[in-house]
C-alpha cells in the first residue's frame, strides 16, 4: 500500500532526528582540545595525553622527539589515557595518533614551559579592551616559541572533560586578544630562560573567586554558597560557586604545568574579610586538582575610588598580603604605581604587572638572578612621644618618596579617629617616622588605606611601598 504524501512530509523529520542521534551516539576518535596543533607540552616531565573512542579501540601515539611508541586501549567508558615524557625544551615537533584507519597528526608542538593565567577583567583585558602599553608591542610580539591557548567563557554545574579552546602562535593578530598581563609575563619568562612558553588563558571579568574554586574542596560550603549569592549580580557574569572551575579548568587539571599566575579580588570587595581564607582554599584546591604544588603568583588589586562600600578596597588588599603567609610558594605583587586614572577599575597599563609577576616566578621558581622582586611590606611600629616609627620587610636598600610630600598618610590616637599626617624617611635605617599636629598621643598609622588612594613611597629598586595599617578596627561591609 502506497503512503500518503503527508504521512511520508511526517515521516521525513522524524527519520532525520532519529538519524542524528545514532550519529551523535557514536564514540568518536578524537582529542581535547588543550592536545591540538601548536600546544606545548611541560618539558622534562611526564605528561598525560588522552581522548576518547571506542571501547576496546586500539590506540598508537608516535611522538617525534621519542623513539617509544605508546599504546592503550579505550576502557569501556569510551576512554583512553596514557603518558609520555617529555625531552628538554625545543621542537617544533609531530604527534601521531593512530587508530584502526583513523589517524590524527598533531602538528607544531613545542616543549617548554606552561603557565596557566586566571582572574577576572584586569587578567582578561588585553589590547582590544584598550591596553595602551600592549598596542604599543604589538609591532614587535611575533614569537613563534611563546603559544597563546585561549579557553572560552563557559559555566558548568558539574567538571567537566573537556573545554572549548584553541592554540595560537603569538603574533600581532592573536596577541591583540590574549592577556596583556599574560603576554608580558610569558615575554619576560622566553627572554631570560630562552625556552618555549605556553600560556593558558583561561579568565572572565566580574567573576568573584568562589566561582573559581571545585566545590568538592571547599571549607564551610554553606557560609561560602551564601556569600557568593549575595554579590553583584550581573548579566555579564556568573555568582554560581565552582561554575567556572567546571567548565574552563577542570578539563584542564591533566596538563602538566609550571604554575599559574592570577588577578583578581574586585569582585569580592563585598565580602572582603573572607578573601584570604577564600583564596588560599583555591589555591590549594587548584594543587590538589594537579596534582603539583603549582607555584602560584598573584597581583594586589590596583587603587580604584569608585567601589560603593568604604576601605572595601583596602581590606581585599590586607587580605591579598596575608595569604603570602598562609600559603607556602606563593607571592604578591604591588602594583599602585601602574595606575593612570583611580576613576577606572581597568588600569591601561600591563607590561609592569605582568613583569613584576615574572621576576617572582623567575626568581623562585627557576632560581635566576634577577631584580628585587619582593615588595617593601609593614613589619611593625614603635611609638616615640608624638609620634610613631613604622618598620618595613623587604626594604633593606632603603626607601624614598616622590613628589614634594609622602601622600597617603594618617594617624590616630586612643579614640581611633584619623588625621592627616606627614612623614620623613630616617636613612639611617631605612624607617618612616609619622606625625601630626592633632594627635599629640598617637597609636596607629594608616599608608594608602582606601579603595583610591594612591601612594608614593617606593624602595630605592623603584618598587611601591604595599599599602598598610597598624590598627585593627573593624569596617562595616553592608553600610551601602
Amino acid at each position: 500500500m502506497k503512503l500518503n504524501v503527508r504521512y511520508k512530509l511526517f515521516l521525513l523529520p522524524l527519520n532525520l532526528l532519529l538519524f542524528l542521534q545514532v550519529l551523535t551516539a557514536q564514540p568518536s576518535f578524537r582529542l581535547p582540545s588543550i592536545l591540538r596543533d601548536h600546544m606545548l607540552l611541560q618539558q622534562n616531565s611526564d605528561v598525560k595525553f588522552w581522548g576518547w573512542a571506542d571501547p576496546r579501540t586500539k590506540i598508537k601515539i608516535i611522538p617525534e622527539w621519542s623513539e617509544d611508541t605508546m599504546f592503550v586501549t579505550a576502557s569501556e567508558k569510551a576512554k583512553w589515557e596514557t603518558t609520555l615524557t617529555t625531552p628538554e625544551s625545543g621542537g617544533p615537533y609531530t604527534i601521531q595518533v593512530l587508530s584502526e584507519g583513523k589517524n590524527i597528526t598533531i602538528s607544531d608542538v613545542l616543549i617548554g614551559e606552561l603557565w596557566l593565567c586566571s582572574g577576572q577583567s584586569n587578567m582578561e583585558y588585553n589590547v582590544k579592551k584598550g591596553v595602551a602599553d600592549a598596542k604599543e608591542a604589538l609591532s614587535s610580539c611575533e614569537n613563534n616559541q611563546i603559544r597563546f591557548f585561549f579557553v572560552k567563557k563557559a559555566t558548568a554545574d558539574y567538571p567537566q572533560d573537556d573545554c572549548t579552546g584553541y592554540w595560537k602562535v603569538c603574533n600581532a593578530e592573536s596577541m591583540q586578544w590574549f592577556s596583556s598581563v599574560g603576554y608580558f609575563f610569558g615575554q619576560k619568562l622566553y627572554e631570560n630562560l630562552g625556552t618555549p612558553i605556553g600560556l593558558i588563558n583561561s579568565n572572565w571579568g566580574g567573576t568573584p573567586v568562589e566561582t573559581w574554586t571545585p566545590i568538592d574542596k571547599i571549607e564551610n560550603p554553606e557560609k561560602v554558597i551564601k556569600e557568593a549569592a549575595s554579590l553583584k549580580k550581573s548579566t555579564g557574569w556568573d555568582n554560581t560557586v565552582s561554575s567556572t572551575y567546571n567548565a574552563m579548568i577542570h578539563p584542564l587539571i591533566k596538563m602538566k604545568m609550571a604554575g599559574a599566575i592570577w588577578y583578581q579580588g574586585e569582585a569580592n570587595c563585598p565580602n572582603a574579610y573572607s578573601y584570604s581564607g577564600l583564596l588560599a582554599n583555591m589555591i590549594e584546591a587548584w594543587r590538589d586538582k594537579f596534582q603539583k604544588e603549582l607555584p602560584f603568583y598573584y597581583v594586589q588589586i590596583a587603587p580604584y575610588q569608585r567601589y560603593p562600600i568604604p576601605f572595601s578596597a583596602a581590606l581585599i588588599r590586607e587580605q591579598q598580603e596575608a595569604v603570602q603567609e598562609l600559603v607556602q610558594k606563593t607571592g604578591m605583587v604591588v602594583i599602585s604605581d601602574q595606575v593612570d586614572d583611580p576613576n577606572n577599575i581597568h588600569p591601561r597599563y600591563k607590561k609592569q604587572v605582568g613583569y613584576r609577576l615574572a621576576n617572582y616566578a623567575l626568581a623562585e621558581t627557576y632560581d635566576r638572578e634577577v631584580s628585587k622582586y619582593k615588595f617593601a611590606t609593614l613589619k611593625g611600629q614603635q611609638i616615640e612621644d608624638d609620634r610613631i616609627r613604622i618598620f618595613f620587610d623587604n626594604a633593606e636598600d632603603g626607601i624614598f618618596y616622590k613628589g614634594e610630600g609622602i601622600e597617603g598618610l594618617e594617624i590616630a590616637g586612643a579614640d581611633k579617629v584619623f588625621h592627616s599626617a606627614e612623614g620623613k624617611i630616617d636613612k639611617k635605617n631605612n624607617t618612616l617616622i609619622v606625625k601630626s599636629r592633632e594627635v599629640k598621643n598617637p597609636h596607629y598609622v594608616r599608608y594608602a588605606f582606601g579603595n583610591g588612594i594612591i601612594g608614593n613611597i617606593f624602595d630605592t629598586s623603584g618598587l611601591p611601598v604595599a599599602p598598610f595599617r597598624t590598627d585593627d578596627i573593624v569596617v562595616d561591609l553592608k553600610q551601602n
